[in-house]
C-alpha cells in the first residue's frame, strides 16, 4: 500500500529592510526602547512599503548623522498605525509602527561606521566607490528600502560580532549637534549655542563610576538624573528603586539651560533642587565636562550648585590645569577653580563601600574633594 508523505512547508525566508535613525531618534529609542517594547516607527508615507514586511523580517538600523550601523531588529508582528506619541513628547510623525525584538543594539560609540574595511568593500552599493564619495548614499536615503540578502547578512554578521567585541570608534566634533537659543541677560538678549556632545567612553570603568555615583546618591535619599545616551550602559551596573532615576528634570529654566543640564553625567536632586553635579572624565578631553559646567554657571549665575569633576587620579593635574584657565576666571559667580572640585575614582569607590551611607549627608564629598587652590 502506497502512503504519501506531505513535504514540509518551506521555511520562510527573512528579508532585510533599512531602518534610518537621526542622532536624536537614535538616542530617544535607546533611552526608551526597553520600556516601550522596542517599537520602531515610520512616517505615514511609508505605509505601503510597510505592508510587504512580515514577521521574521529584519530591520537593519543606520544612523544618518554618523554614517554608522547600530542595530538589527527582528519584526515580531505586522505593522500597526498608532497616533499616540511614542518617544517624542508631541507631534510624533512616526505613526506606522512595528513591534520588534532586538538581535543587536549598539551604543553610539560602538556603532560600526559604514567605511570600515569589514563592510565597505563587501557591500554592493559601496564597494565600487572611494570612501570619500557620496554617490552610494542614495541606497540609504529612505527607510524600509529592501536590501539584498548578501548585503543584509553581511551587515548582520558584522554587527553581531561587534556586539561581542565592543570596539570603540571615536566620534569627532563635527558630528556633535548644536542647539541655538536666546538668553536674556540684564542688559540685552544674546544668542547662545549649546553643543550636544557625545563623549566617547572607551572604558567600561567610566560607566561603573557613574553607577557608583548614582548608587551613593540613591542611598543618601536623592533622586538621580543620568543623560539619556548613557542610561543603557549605566543600568547594567546599577538597579535603582522605583522613582529614583528621573525621566525628566523637574526644573524651571530656559531651554538652553535645560539642555546643558541634561548632558551632565550625574545629578543628585532633592525636591526641585540640584544639590550636586558630577562630570566623569575618563578618556575624553578633560575640558569637555568642564565646559558644560562653565556653560551652566554662565547661563545661571545665581544657581547655588556644587560641582565636581570625577576622574582617575592620574588626571588630577590635568583637571586643575583646565579649571584654572583664564577664561574660567571670568564667570560672573566667581572663578571656576573656586566653584568646582576634583574627586578621584578611588575616593568614589571607597565612599560607595561605606556601611552607613543612608545616614551620611552630601557634605561628606567635601572631605574627599580637592580644590587645587592653595
Amino acid at each position: 500500500m502506497n502512503s504519501s508523505v506531505s513535504a514540509p512547508a518551506p521555511a520562510q525566508v527573512s528579508h532585510y529592510y533599512l531602518d534610518l535613525f537621526s542622532l536624536q531618534t537614535f538616542e530617544t529609542f535607546t533611552a526608551s526602547s526597553s520600556a516601550s517594547g522596542y517599537v520602531t516607527g515610520f512616517r505615514k508615507s511609508l505605509e505601503s512599503a510597510a505592508r510587504r514586511i512580515r514577521e521574521g523580517d529584519k530591520l537593519l538600523c543606520y544612523v544618518t548623522g554618523l554614517s554608522r550601523w547600530c542595530g538589527v531588529l527582528e519584526v515580531t508582528a505586522p505593522y500597526f498605525v498608532d497616533h499616540e506619541p511614542l518617544f517624542l513628547p508631541t507631534d510624533d510623525p512616526f505613526v506606522i509602527r512595528f513591534r520588534t525584538k532586538p538581535l543587536v543594539w549598539l551604543r553610539m560609540e560602538t556603532a560600526v561606521p559604514i567605511q570600515e574595511d569589514d563592510l565597505w568593500p563587501h557591500l554592493s552599493f559601496t564597494r565600487d566607490y572611494p570612501k570619500w564619495s557620496t554617490t552610494w548614499t542614495g541606497r540609504l536615503r529612505n527607510s524600509l528600502n529592501l536590501l539584498s540578502e548578501e548585503d543584509g547578512s553581511r551587515i548582520e554578521e558584522i554587527l553581531k560580532g561587534q556586539a561581542k567585541a565592543g570596539k570603540v570608534y571615536e566620534i569627532d566634533d563635527g558630528h556633535h549637534r548644536r542647539y541655538v537659543s536666546e538668553v536674556r541677560r540684564r542688559d540685552k538678549v544674546v544668542t547662545v549655542t549649546v553643543p550636544e556632545e557625545r563623549p566617547v567612553r572607551p572604558a567600561r570603568e567610566s560607566y561603573q563610576i557613574q553607577s557608583l555615583l548614582a548608587l551613593v546618591g540613591e542611598q543618601m535619599g536623592f533622586t538621580v538624573w543620568l543623560p539619556r545616551q548613557d542610561r543603557q550602559a549605566v543600568l547594567r551596573e546599577w538597579q535603582p528603586k522605583d522613582g529614583v532615576l528621573l525621566q525628566s528634570l523637574p526644573l524651571n529654566y530656559d531651554d538652553a539651560t535645560i539642555r546643558t543640564i541634561e548632558q551632565i553625567d550625574v545629578l543628585w536632586i532633592r525636591n526641585r533642587t540640584i544639590v550636586r553635579a558630577f562630570e566623569v572624565e575618563h578618556a575624553t578631553p578633560v575640558y569637555s565636562g568642564i565646559l558644560r559646567l562653565a556653560d551652566l554657571m554662565a547661563l545661571q549665575p545665581n544657581l547655588d550648585l556644587q560641582v565636581h569633576i570625577v576622574a582617575p587620579l592620574r588626571r588630577r593635574d590635568r583637571v586643575f590645569q583646565q579649571i584654572t584657565r583664564p577664561v574660567f576666571s571670568l564667570i560672573e559667580k566667581g572663578p571656576l577653580s573656586q566653584l568646582c572640585t576634583f574627586v578621584s575614582y578611588d575616593a568614589i569607590r571607597a565612599l560607595s563601600k561605606e556601611k552607613h551611607l543612608c545616614h551620611l549627608k552630601e557634605t561628606v564629598l567635601d572631605e574627599i574633594a580637592e580644590t587645587g587652590v592653595e
